[in-house]
């Protein structure tokens, strides 16, 4: 099991994240509710990368444990948060979805068991990029599949933490 739960029974696992340089540290507790891989062009040059990868977290147990990110991206609604000094990606919040938060999966301490369940924005992914995900979305899935995607991601994760 790759979440870290305290010595009490049925402790709800928790994750310690934060950015390159350690001067913004997270903590994210509670059972990943979906994990995914965005091949959108803004998470592409955000990232760096071909995609960016982030798992949902119950936003209840999420707390920045020290420094003071900043909002990066585009300045709107999703809100993107950075690391000030050395502009690490962290995590991103939804207006009015509160219940969870955008983890970036590869600024955890412990990514491992973290694969992306789903892939989003397959309309504008590298030709060449690929995933494990289990269900592919041209954009992103409809709200009506959410709970049926968080549903299935926790049945494949049924005793793994």
């Amino acid at each position: 099991m790759t979440d870290r739960a305290d010595a009490r029974a049925g402790a709800e696992p928790v994750r310690d994240g934060g950015c390159r340089c350690g001067r913004v540290r997270f903590r994210a507790s509670g059972r990943p509710l979906l994990t995914m891989a965005c091949h959108c062009t803004g998470c592409q040059r955000m990232t760096g990368g071909a995609f960016s990868l982030s798992t949902a977290m119950p936003g209840a147990g999420f707390a920045v444990t020290a420094g003071q990110p900043v909002e990066g991206g585009l300045h709107g609604n999703p809100h993107h948060f950075f690391c000030p000094d050395c502009m690490s990606w962290l995590f991103t919040r939804v207006d009015g979805m509160d219940a969870f938060v955008n983890v970036r999966t590869t600024v955890l301490d412990d990514p491992g068991g973290l694969d992306p369940f789903i892939e989003t924005w397959t309309s504008e992914k590298l030709a060449w990029a690929t995933t494990p995900a289990r269900h592919s979305f041209p954009g992103f899935p409809a709200m009506a599949d959410y709970a049926a995607l968080t549903e299935a991601y926790a049945q494949s994760r049924a005793g793994s933490g």
